[in-house]
């Protein structure tokens, strides 16, 4: 009998999870022993590492550092970084940040010493192999970059994000140090969040559910609701910080089982076409995606809205009715913005970006309701406010 969900999971080699330990990790590269080490981190973050470059200094071990990406990376951003790190030719490749600098962290770490290009490798399962081991410490609490095989660049030539989906990119080894979140602006905090939140909820309700995954989709919804408005007004609040940290990890490894679907797709002529922040363009339009998809999906999305931390009403259509409030609640608290109006996206758009968003089947394909591009429009119409 074939199995019509197959399951297959690739996680990291080695899983660290705690409060500061960001401090073990230069006794743990020194485990390597490398000559060499690469690290892609940003501009903020670089005071905090300076007693973790010095240790490694310290040892013996010659230290470039990056902070050249900035925001959502391009294919030459990538290109451009690669040319500064292959003279230099890392054998360990380490990314410290937020899920752009993630996923470049992994493309030139894939990159080196490979004979195949970038332009060789754009979809799914098409990489080869990585030489270099490949470590990934997130520095927000959002993307799950740092157990997903995926990495999102968007394309010069047509404004597309493309995507690598390989499980040569699951990293080795991952840190995940909630303290590093800790000084995480409001407004970052709530949209990486909320991007964490959803990639647990288009996993959960996916059409290519999987019972394992709903698992950690499950309990990752769970974490964000729960803790999300307590991060983004009291960043310091260390509880808060540490369950979103868990619940975006947990988001993570639904991304390569299972991965996203219509919120996702749908988000992303927003962020090609107005640059908004990726978190923010899901956040805008997760309650009106869900909205779409609970016909088709009542009792998920049901337990979704338990999850949540709604109370059961008289069926499922109404106790899912109840999920979408709490995230428009969830939202507002968060202090993100409700409407495509609020972020002066224009109404002319609307076609422009049901078209694009019509050419992510890779994501459509996993959503429990057929989205065509009437749909996105209507959608769009309906996120407008």
């Amino acid at each position: 009998m074939e199995l019509t969900n197959n399951l297959k999971i690739f996680f990291p080699g080695k899983l660290v999870f705690a409060n500061g330990c960001l401090d073990q990790l230069a006794e743990e590269i020194q485990g390597l022993a490398p000559e060499k080490v690469f690290i892609a981190t940003i501009t903020p973050l670089q005071d905090a590492l300076a007693d973790f470059v010095n240790r490694l200094n310290d040892r013996g071990i010659k230290v470039q550092t990056d902070t050249g990406i900035v925001q959502e990376p391009t294919f030459s951003d990538f290109e451009n970084l690669m040319s500064r790190v292959q003279g230099f030719n890392p054998d360990v490749v380490i990314g410290i940040g937020g899920g752009s600098v993630l996923d470049v962290a992994k493309l030139v770490a894939a990159q080196l010493e490979n004979e195949q290009q970038l332009k060789d490798y754009v979809g799914i399962g098409v990489l080869k192999g990585r030489k270099k081991k490949l470590i990934c410490v997130p520095a927000t609490s959002g993307t799950g970059s740092e157990v997903s095989p995926n990495a999102i660049l968007v394309d010069d030539a047509d404004g597309q994000k493309k995507g690598i989906i390989s499980p040569f990119l699951v990293p080795d080894i991952v840190y995940v140090d909630p303290l590093l979140t800790v000084s995480v602006p409001p407004a970052i905090t709530a949209a990486t969040g909320i991007d964490a939140l959803t990639h647990c909820m288009e996993a959960y309700t996916n059409k290519f559910a999987q019972p394992f995954v709903d698992m950690m989709a499950y309990e990752g919804m769970r974490l964000i609701a729960a803790h999300i408005e307590t991060a983004v007004i009291d960043g310091a609040n260390i509880e808060a910080r540490e369950k979103v940290a868990m619940g975006s990890l947990l988001g993570g490894f639904c991304l390569g089982p299972v991965n996203t679907a219509g919120v996702h797709a749908l988000s992303y002529p927003l962020g090609s076409m107005f640059h908004l922040p990726h978190g923010l363009s899901n956040a805008l339009l997760l309650p009106y995606i869900m909205e779409y998809n609970i016909p088709a999906a009542p009792k998920k999305y049901a337990e979704v809205a338990i999850a949540l931390g709604c109370e059961r009403q008289a069926d499922d259509m109404a106790t899912a009715a109840g999920g979408v409030e709490k995230i428009r609640q969830i939202i507002k608290a968060c202090g993100i913005p409700q409407t495509l109006k609020e972020v002066e996206v224009p109404e002319e758009a609307i076609v422009p970006m049901a078209v694009d968003a019509m050419k992510v089947q890779r994501l459509l394909k996993n959503n429990p309701r057929e989205i065509t591009a009437q749909d996105a429009v209507a959608i769009y119409k309906a996120a407008m406010g």
